[in-house]
């Protein structure tokens, strides 16, 4: 049994982690669990740089915390903005012992009500909640569940950019 630490106690992100990996590695087993570590970045962080930051901290963390495992996985959501718009999109940052791979989510567009919150200084999830009148969202469907009635969960945003973050490791030899 392999053992991933996620940089998170959020269950969408453990769960995340864990479904990449048995997705790219279907013969091996795997167990995941989350460790609580700060991100080092703001509460929502903006723009592309930010993110990874937020993702390369959380990874660092959990790996100082946890040393003992196979797998250290960091995702961090961030929102990139514009004038008049606003992406919201994930980094994964996966590592192990030997080996280093990341990737980056799709990104999808916020409506002008969520923005509208997210610059007044609200986190995403906590802009949608008012929005959608629902709690804790982001341990749930996330924005992008919201927004698609459950087509798009958060879970199965984060999976793909997993999945991608997982190719040197699946493809060694070519890194």
């Amino acid at each position: 049994m392999k053992k991933i630490i996620v940089a998170s106690k959020n269950p969408v992100k453990i769960q995340a982690a864990l479904q990449g990996f048995q997705e790219m590695f279907p013969s091996e087993n795997f167990e995941a669990m989350g460790v609580h570590v700060a991100s080092g970045v703001s509460a929502q962080p903006m723009g592309n740089a930010e993110t990874l930051q937020g993702a390369s901290n959380r990874l660092q963390a959990a790996r100082k915390i946890q040393a003992n495992a196979d797998y250290w996985v960091g995702i961090e959501g961030g929102n990139i903005a514009t004038d008049d718009s606003m992406e919201v999109m994930a980094w994964v940052l996966i590592q192990s012992t030997t080996q280093a791979g990341k990737a980056r989510t799709a990104g999808f567009f916020l409506p002008p009500r969520i923005i509208e919150l997210v610059r007044q200084g609200y986190e995403l999830g906590e802009a949608d909640d008012i929005v959608f009148g629902v709690s804790n969202s982001k341990q749930h469907n996330g924005s992008s569940g919201l927004l698609t009635d459950n087509v798009m969960t958060r879970l199965r945003f984060y999976v793909p950019a997993v999945v991608l973050a997982l190719i040197p490791f699946k493809k060694s030899d070519l890194y």
